[in-house]
Protein backbone atom coordinates (compact mmCIF):
# COMPACT_ATOMS: atom_id res chain seq x y z
CA UNK A 1 0.00 0.00 0.00
CA UNK A 2 1.35 3.39 -0.99
CA UNK A 3 1.46 6.03 1.72
CA UNK A 4 -0.48 9.28 1.50
CA UNK A 5 1.67 12.24 0.65
CA UNK A 6 0.94 15.85 1.34
CA UNK A 7 2.49 18.41 -0.98
CA UNK A 8 2.66 22.11 -0.25
CA UNK A 9 4.65 25.23 -0.97
CA UNK A 10 7.87 25.76 0.89
CA UNK A 11 7.77 28.08 3.89
CA UNK A 12 10.55 30.65 4.42
CA UNK A 13 11.73 28.73 7.51
CA UNK A 14 12.30 25.59 5.39
CA UNK A 15 15.12 26.97 3.24
CA UNK A 16 17.69 24.73 5.00
CA UNK A 17 15.53 21.69 4.26
CA UNK A 18 15.25 22.69 0.60
CA UNK A 19 19.02 23.20 0.35
CA UNK A 20 19.60 19.72 1.77
CA UNK A 21 17.15 18.05 -0.62
CA UNK A 22 18.28 19.93 -3.71
CA UNK A 23 21.95 19.41 -2.84
CA UNK A 24 21.29 15.65 -2.77
CA UNK A 25 19.61 15.90 -6.18
CA UNK A 26 22.48 17.84 -7.69
CA UNK A 27 25.06 15.44 -6.26
CA UNK A 28 23.20 12.53 -7.90
CA UNK A 29 23.63 14.37 -11.20
CA UNK A 30 27.28 15.16 -10.43
CA UNK A 31 26.56 18.91 -10.41
CA UNK A 32 28.71 20.92 -8.03
CA UNK A 33 26.63 23.92 -6.98
CA UNK A 34 27.92 25.51 -3.78
CA UNK A 35 25.31 25.32 -1.00
CA UNK A 36 25.48 29.12 -0.50
CA UNK A 37 24.58 29.70 -4.16
CA UNK A 38 21.76 27.17 -3.93
CA UNK A 39 20.48 28.92 -0.79
CA UNK A 40 20.41 32.29 -2.60
CA UNK A 41 18.32 30.81 -5.43
CA UNK A 42 15.87 29.19 -3.02
CA UNK A 43 15.53 32.39 -0.99
CA UNK A 44 14.80 34.39 -4.15
CA UNK A 45 12.14 31.93 -5.29
CA UNK A 46 10.52 31.98 -1.85
CA UNK A 47 10.60 35.79 -1.74
CA UNK A 48 9.46 36.51 -5.32
CA UNK A 49 6.77 34.40 -6.97
CA UNK A 50 7.78 35.70 -10.41
CA UNK A 51 10.69 33.25 -10.26
CA UNK A 52 8.43 30.20 -9.93
CA UNK A 53 7.76 28.01 -6.92
CA UNK A 54 9.12 25.21 -4.77
CA UNK A 55 6.92 22.40 -3.48
CA UNK A 56 7.75 19.90 -0.75
CA UNK A 57 6.30 16.41 -0.36
CA UNK A 58 5.80 14.95 3.10
CA UNK A 59 4.93 11.51 4.41
CA UNK A 60 3.64 12.25 7.90
CA UNK A 61 6.11 14.88 9.13
CA UNK A 62 9.05 13.64 7.07
CA UNK A 63 10.11 15.59 3.98
CA UNK A 64 10.48 13.01 1.22
CA UNK A 65 10.73 15.10 -1.94
CA UNK A 66 11.00 18.49 -3.56
CA UNK A 67 10.16 20.11 -6.89
CA UNK A 68 11.37 23.43 -8.23
CA UNK A 69 9.44 24.90 -11.15
CA UNK A 70 11.10 28.00 -12.59
CA UNK A 71 9.01 30.56 -14.46
CA UNK A 72 10.20 31.50 -17.94
CA UNK A 73 8.68 34.03 -20.33
CA UNK A 74 8.49 32.21 -23.66
CA UNK A 75 8.09 33.74 -27.10
CA UNK A 76 7.49 30.27 -28.53
CA UNK A 77 4.53 29.66 -26.24
CA UNK A 78 3.33 33.26 -26.14
CA UNK A 79 3.44 33.54 -22.37
CA UNK A 80 4.92 32.12 -19.21
CA UNK A 81 5.98 28.51 -19.10
CA UNK A 82 7.44 26.46 -16.30
CA UNK A 83 10.76 24.69 -16.40
CA UNK A 84 10.67 21.80 -13.95
CA UNK A 85 14.28 22.32 -13.04
CA UNK A 86 14.42 19.84 -10.21
CA UNK A 87 12.27 16.95 -9.04
CA UNK A 88 13.85 14.91 -6.29
CA UNK A 89 12.56 12.12 -4.11
CA UNK A 90 14.63 10.74 -1.24
CA UNK A 91 15.87 7.30 -2.42
CA UNK A 92 14.06 5.37 0.34
CA UNK A 93 10.76 6.91 -0.84
CA UNK A 94 11.12 6.32 -4.58
CA UNK A 95 8.53 4.24 -6.43
CA UNK A 96 5.98 4.84 -3.67
CA UNK A 97 4.07 7.77 -5.17
CA UNK A 98 5.94 10.84 -3.92
CA UNK A 99 7.12 11.81 -7.42
CA UNK A 100 3.57 11.53 -8.75
CA UNK A 101 2.24 13.62 -5.86
CA UNK A 102 4.82 16.32 -6.62
CA UNK A 103 4.08 16.28 -10.36
CA UNK A 104 0.33 16.58 -9.75
CA UNK A 105 0.85 19.57 -7.47
CA UNK A 106 3.26 21.25 -9.88
CA UNK A 107 0.75 20.88 -12.74
CA UNK A 108 -2.11 22.22 -10.62
CA UNK A 109 -0.07 25.23 -9.48
CA UNK A 110 1.25 25.92 -12.99
CA UNK A 111 -2.27 25.90 -14.45
CA UNK A 112 -3.54 28.14 -11.65
CA UNK A 113 -0.74 30.60 -12.46
CA UNK A 114 -1.74 30.60 -16.13
CA UNK A 115 1.46 28.97 -17.33
CA UNK A 116 1.13 27.69 -20.87
CA UNK A 117 3.44 24.66 -20.65
CA UNK A 118 5.70 22.68 -18.35
CA UNK A 119 9.02 21.43 -19.67
CA UNK A 120 11.78 19.33 -18.19
CA UNK A 121 14.82 17.32 -19.13
CA UNK A 122 15.92 13.84 -18.18
CA UNK A 123 19.62 13.49 -17.51
CA UNK A 124 21.35 10.64 -19.31
CA UNK A 125 21.52 7.71 -16.95
CA UNK A 126 18.21 8.61 -15.28
CA UNK A 127 15.92 7.24 -17.98
CA UNK A 128 14.11 5.23 -15.30
CA UNK A 129 12.13 8.41 -14.61
CA UNK A 130 10.69 8.63 -18.14
CA UNK A 131 7.64 6.41 -17.40
CA UNK A 132 6.77 8.66 -14.44
CA UNK A 133 6.72 11.73 -16.67
CA UNK A 134 4.80 9.95 -19.41
CA UNK A 135 2.13 8.89 -16.90
CA UNK A 136 1.73 12.58 -16.10
CA UNK A 137 1.23 13.54 -19.76
CA UNK A 138 4.72 14.80 -20.55
CA UNK A 139 5.97 13.85 -24.01
CA UNK A 140 9.43 13.79 -25.50
CA UNK A 141 10.36 16.74 -27.69
CA UNK A 142 12.47 16.48 -30.81
CA UNK A 143 15.18 18.78 -29.47
CA UNK A 144 18.67 18.57 -28.14
CA UNK A 145 19.64 20.98 -25.39
CA UNK A 146 22.93 22.82 -25.44
CA UNK A 147 24.62 24.90 -22.78
CA UNK A 148 27.28 27.57 -22.71
CA UNK A 149 28.67 28.19 -19.25
CA UNK A 150 29.19 31.89 -18.53
CA UNK A 151 31.65 33.48 -16.14
CA UNK A 152 29.29 34.81 -13.47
Amino acid sequence: MKPDFSVRSINPDEVDLAVTLLQAQLEEHEIQTPPAALRRVIEQVVAEARHGFIALAFADAEAVGIAYAAAHLSAEHGGTIGWLEELYVVPAWRNRGAGSALLREVAIRAEALGWRSLELEVVRGHERTVPLYERHHFRALSRTRFQRQLGA
